[in-house]
This record gives structure tokens, C-alpha cells and sequence, in this order.
């Protein structure tokens, strides 16, 4: 870390993150807060924007800036865990891994994460980032998940909890066959400037049932399916 940042109050900043960002953003779970200010957000923050690491804002994760690769803003992330309420026996599957920082907070409150990195140099950054936290419960893979059909995810399946680490077009349907019936996932569904926070549970092994509670814009995942332009 820069002498620059060793200088900032992460500790001060964490505190207004959580009471002028979080808690407005209707996060209000004893849980998320208390990681919060546990898991250290600054230490997955690429050492150029560590003064910006608990800011209210996307980060990007490479230099040059690679389109999607970024962490969301603080309260995204904190309102996306509340969402997902994972228990302690939970196997989640988070599908892009970028610097680590969700998968370590999820591997807090669940039994195992196993997280999808599509980018080799991204996930060598996020393991060296979750070693250093000591965030033992979360395993990161190199892979292509949507292009694979997620073959790369079926492993560990089924799984209690899936999330989807940037904005997708339509919840694709191999992807939710690797959920428990009583599973979640989530993801950002939908097209510039219209996308909503999207909770898919499944409740049945045929049936799926799906909340949009918030709204929010973020960056496209990588090859995963786009719908078709003709409407017949």
C-alpha cells in the first residue's frame, strides 16, 4: 500500500461509507454491516485508486480500463448480499471474480464459494487479495463460464446461492438448472438505460419464481447471450 493511502483514514471513511451510502441504500441486515466494516474493501483496490476504494463508485480493476471490469460502488455490492442472504451451510457460485472482494464477503457468511474469473491476470490479482484477507472458503477458477455453457461451474453443483458480478440481457437456463430447489441467484438484468436487480429462487425443480426490487445500471458480463434483435 502507497504512503499516500497508509496516510488516509480507511477507518473513517469505512464508518461514513456504511452510514451515508449503506444503511440509506435500505441495507439494514446486522450481518452485511458488520463485514462491512470486517472484510477491508481497500485491500482488493487496484494501489492507484486506493483513496477511492470505499467512494461511491465503480473502480476499474485494469490499466488500460477493460470494459466490465470494475468493482460496483459499496452499496451494489452491500445490497446485492442482503439480497442473496446466504446461510453458513450455503455453496455459492459467483461468476466473475474481478479483485475478490464479493467473493471474500460471501465466503464469510457461506460454507464455500467457487468463483469464475474470465481474465487469468484478474484472478491471480483476486487470489493473492483473498489470501492476504484470509478468506479460506472461497476457491477461484480461470474460465470462460458462459461460453462453456457453464460446464466449468458444474462441479461443485448444485448450488444454494448464485451471483452474476455484472449486468446480463436474460438469466440464461443452464445456468439456473444448477440451483437447489430453495436456491437464489442474482444478477443485474436488462438493456441501457433499464436494468433491474433480479432474484431468481427456485422453488420447484420445474418452477422458478423472480423479484426485480431495485434498479441499477452496471457493466455488461462477457459472452453471455444477447436476445435477438427480429421480434416475430
Amino acid at each position: 500500500m502507497s504512503t499516500a493511502a497508509h496516510a488516509f483514514n480507511f477507518d473513517k471513511a469505512r464508518f461514513n461509507m456504511i452510514e451515508q451510502q449503506i444503511r440509506p441504500w435500505e441495507v439494514l441486515d446486522a450481518r452485511v454491516l458488520a463485514l462491512l466494516s470486517e472484510v477491508r474493501r481497500e485491500q482488493f483496490v487496484p494501489e492507484a485508486y486506493q483513496a477511492l476504494a470505499l467512494a461511491d463508485l465503480e473502480i476499474p480493476l485494469s490499466q488500460p480500463s477493460v470494459d466490465g471490469e470494475c468493482m460496483w460502488p459499496p452499496k451494489v455490492e452491500a445490497r446485492a448480499l442482503q439480497d442473496l442472504d446466504l446461510q453458513p451451510t450455503d455453496n455459492v457460485l459467483e461468476i466473475g471474480t474481478g479483485s475478490g472482494y464479493m467473493a471474500a464477503l460471501m465466503g464469510h457468511l457461506a460454507a464455500h464459494v467457487l468463483s469464475i474469473e474470465i481474465n487469468p491476470a484478474l484472478a491471480k490479482q483476486a487470489k493473492a487479495n483473498l489470501q492476504a484477507a484470509g478468506a479460506h472458503r472461497v476457491e477461484v477458477k480461470v474460465a470462460d463460464a458462459a461460453a462453456s455453457r457453464f460446464a466449468a461451474c458444474v462441479d461443485k453443483a448444485p448450488y444454494d446461492a448464485i451471483l452474476i458480478s455484472g449486468s446480463i440481457a436474460e438469466v440464461p437456463s443452464d445456468l439456473l438448472e444448477l440451483l437447489r430447489v430453495g436456491g437464489r441467484l442474482f444478477a443485474v438484468v436488462g438493456q441501457q438505460p433499464m436494468m433491474r436487480a433480479t432474484l431468481v429462487r427456485r422453488t420447484s425443480e420445474a418452477a422458478f419464481h423472480t423479484e426485480q426490487p431495485w434498479d441499477i445500471v452496471v457493466p455488461r458480463m462477457r459472452h453471455f447471450p444477447e436476445p435477438s434483435r427480429f421480434q416475430f
